[in-house]
Parts: structure tokens; sequence; C-alpha cells
């Protein structure tokens, strides 16, 4: 590295040993490194301590300039890089206030009438049918639905425990009645798969947060695994073990991207659709917004509230002078 090169082998696994350090998600870790990558190929593979806070503002800007990226994937490609500088290089860059900053777009997110819902649940079938029932009908997210483990859902109580959320906080949704029956029967169907591939010598599921070591085993108790686990078992990247993971979320959006067809929805409907809808159909009945925010695990109120703009109380709640 004498010419100032940057060797990307060392300096990416670097990083990827420091990302699981701090325990980042896989998706995280990938998208870093991807964002870190991008950047030095396009610094002339430089070293990243060959560059400074100069380098990193002409890039950022570059992407909401030339890319004309949307806020949230620069403000993505700002933390990549000040993770890289920071946690990695040990280098701490002054805040960047010449940067060109991506406009943040003010959309009302897409939502579906009741009768619309019904319709795309109808035309879905199968282990995808149900996550799909359970998006809606519990307001997660699709990964939290994905990843749900078996000790989280309390068939007795009626409710369901989303761990580590969005800003890394746990909440409490319901669990639809309706849902109660389809889920013990799925459950039942991981623990037989999880019999089985302990009889293979298997079945350790992966631990957030090192959980692993600080409880040894528990990988291997079946309350730990997935509600929907993977049909097969595959590779975890991050350590090289054999594990069963979860439902891929891929074959979920694309049951609902079929069913969306079939069932003559124009409307771009994906898994968070059913999110917002959720939120909305919950709005109409006439649940306070404190509440749907504490269900959606919203940090922040104002987030809840633009609900309230695809509700009956914008310019829906007024009745036009033709009509009177």
């Amino acid at each position: 590295m004498d010419d100032g090169r940057v060797r990307r082998v060392g300096l990416m696994e670097e990083v990827r040993r420091c990302l699981r350090v701090n325990h980042y998600s896989l998706r995280t870790e990938q998208a870093y490194l991807a964002w870190i990558r991008r950047f030095v190929e396009e610094n002339g593979r430089r070293h990243p301590r060959t560059l400074g806070g100069a380098e990193v503002e002409a890039f950022l800007s570059g992407l909401a300039v030339q890319g004309h990226v949307a806020a949230s994937t620069q403000n993505q490609a700002l933390s990549a890089l000040l993770f890289l500088y920071r946690q990695v290089l040990g280098v701490d860059l002054p805040w960047m206030e010449s940067v060109t900053r991506a406009r943040r777009s003010r959309r009302l997110p897409v939502v579906l009438s009741r009768a619309e819902v019904l319709r795309l649940l109808a035309q879905m079938e199968g282990r995808s049918a149900l996550l799909a029932r359970l998006l809606y009908g519990t307001g997660m997210r699709l990964l939290e639905g994905v990843r749900l483990r078996v000790k989280d859902v309390d068939l007795e109580r009626g409710e369901i425990v989303v761990r580590d959320g969005k800003g890394a906080k746990d909440r409490r949704t319901m669990l639809p009645q309706a849902l109660a029956a389809p889920l013990r029967m799925e459950i039942e169907r991981a623990r037989a798969l999880h019999m089985a591939d302990l009889d293979a010598g298997f079945g350790e599921v992966w631990l957030p947060n090192a959980l692993a070591r600080k409880y040894r085993g528990a990988g291997r108790e079946f309350g730990w695994q997935y509600v929907f686990p993977a049909l097969r078992r595959s590779v975890d990247p991050r350590d090289d073990r054999e594990r069963r993971h979860h439902f891929d979320e891929s074959v979920l959006a694309r049951a609902i991207k079929r069913a969306r067809v079939a069932a003559g929805i124009d409307k771009p409907a994906t898994a968070h659709t059913l999110r917002h809808s959720f939120a909305t159909h919950l709005l109409e009945a006439g649940y306070d917004i404190r509440t749907i925010q504490e269900l959606l695990g919203h940090k922040d109120v104002a987030t809840t509230q633009i609900y309230t703009h695809v509700l009956n109380r914008g310019p829906n709640g007024v009745t036009s002078p033709l009509d009177r």
C-alpha cells in the first residue's frame, strides 16, 4: 500500500470484523460494505486514510446531484462512511456542512381498502397467505414477521412480542383470534422440523447480540426457533455454520405481487402496504393515535399521524358543494 492504493480484501475484512463485533445485522453489513467499496472505487481505489472530509462530501453530494437518490439512501451511505472512519480507521470526521442533501420526499402511504385486503388475501395460499394475514392483523414489518420466534408468540394471552424492532426496541401487539389456530399448526410444523434437525446433528438457530455466548445451548432450544423456518438448511455467511434460517422474505414479496395482479388491484401494494392498511383501518375504527403508535412501534407520534391524511380528516372529510 506504499502508493496509497487500497488493498480491498484487507480493508473489507476489517470493516466486516468491526461490524460483527458491534452486532450489526447481516443486511446492514452488506449495505455498508457496498457503499464503502463504491466510495473507494470512485476515488481511484486510494486507501480511505489518504482521503478525508472533502472526498466524503463530494461523494455524498454526487449521490444527490448526479444520482438523484432519496434522502434515506444518502443517509445510509453517510452512515457507512462514518462507521468506516470512526470505528475502523479511528478518524473523527468533522461535520460535513457543505454536503448537498437529497430532498426528503413527503409521500402518502399506499393503503388498501378493507375490500381490497380481502381480495388480496383470498388470492394467496400456504405459508405466504398466513404471513400476509399476520402482517395485516398485527401491523408488523415484513422482517419482524419472518423473524418471529416461537417464544414470542403467546397463544394463551393472545399477544405477540416483537423483538429488536426498528430502533432496537421491543414492543407488544395483538395476536388476531382468527390466526391462533393456524399459528399453532405452524408452530407444530416448526417443532417437527427442529426435531429432525436435532436428530441430524443440527438444530441450532442463529441468536442475535452474542446471546449464543451468554446462554450456551439456547440456540438449540425450541423456543428460540423461528415460527416460519426455511424449508432447507443453509450455510450462514457470518460463521460458515449450517443452520435453518427463517422464511425467505422475497418469496412473500413475489406471492403478494402475484395476488395483487390476480385480485385486479392496480395500486402498487407490497408487504409494507399491509402495515399501512392495518394502521389506517384502526384509525377508521375509532382507535386513538397513541395506541396505534405503540402497536406500530413508532418513536414519534408525528410518524403515525401521516395515516390521518388518508382518512376522512383531509379533503375526503369535506363534502363538496356540488354534492350538496
